[in-house]
């Protein structure tokens, strides 16, 4: 195997040991993602019932207000019952009780429901509450486990970091820049092994020529399907001599 092919067989495991951590870093996203989640709905649900009871004690509210008003209402209807002479106005005032009474008996029996759902609500908000504190503490359960995951993570990605960057400073810049065009659409098999003479990038079966090339070591070799740069894994160097 020449240089060229080494630095970029090398350069490619680094890469690819870079990249195997994505799926760790992924799961453990999953994991904060799945527990935040329960928290988010939780609240929003808090919320929503809070909301309802806001509404329903303004509802109560104006309804009280109008309850004071209808009974000055009927006040005013019995003080001016007293003095009425005519059928006329007699039958008049008592529609107009008619109506007080029963807009204040609505007004009565609404509070009274509008009052039943917010108990309802408060007990539900107290279930609430305790999964929501629940939800809380095993998000924070979660979130101090994978501390220390994601801490040897980040050690040992910074450590493949340094070593990428010596590495690439190292090499020929045309070699680098070649490489990495071809990672651009191959990611991390933009290097392959080639095993039973078939590229291990697209499993196709390489030419003599190219394979005879691949075995000199001379200069670097490309697959004649894919592009992808190829070489052989030798078990010693008595095998590739």
């Amino acid at each position: 195997m020449n240089v060229y092919t080494k630095e970029l067989v090398d350069l490619s495991k680094i890469d690819n040991a870079l990249d195997s951590f994505n799926p760790q870093i992924e799961q453990i996203n999953a994991k904060i993602s799945k527990a935040q989640k329960v928290v988010d709905e939780l609240k929003s649900k808090k919320a929503e019932i809070l909301e309802l009871i806001d509404n329903n004690n303004a509802k109560i509210i104006s309804f009280e207000e109008q309850i004071k008003e209808l009974k000055v209402q009927l006040d005013n209807i019995r003080k001016k019952q007293a003095k009425v002479k005519t059928e006329k106005e007699i039958n008049a005032l008592s529609s107009e009780e008619h109506i007080a009474k029963e807009t204040l008996k609505y007004d009565n029996d609404e509070i009274e429901r509008l009052n039943k759902i917010n108990d309802l609500k408060q007990e539900e908000l107290k279930e609430l509450e305790e999964k929501l504190k629940e939800a809380e503490d095993n998000l924070q359960d979660v979130m101090n486990s994978i501390e220390e995951d994601m801490k040897a993570i980040e050690e040992k990605k910074a450590s493949l970091y340094q070593e990428r960057m010596e590495h690439v400073k190292a090499m020929d810049p045309k070699i680098r820049e070649f490489y990495e065009k071809i990672r651009k659409w191959a990611g991390n098999t933009a290097v392959v092994k080639v095993q039973n003479q078939a590229c291990y990038g697209c499993y196709m079966k390489i030419n003599d020529k190219a394979y005879s090339d691949l075995i000199k070591g001379e200069e670097i070799v490309t697959c004649p399907h894919c592009g992808r740069v190829l070489y052989i894994e030798f078990e010693s160097e008595t095998d590739e001599a």
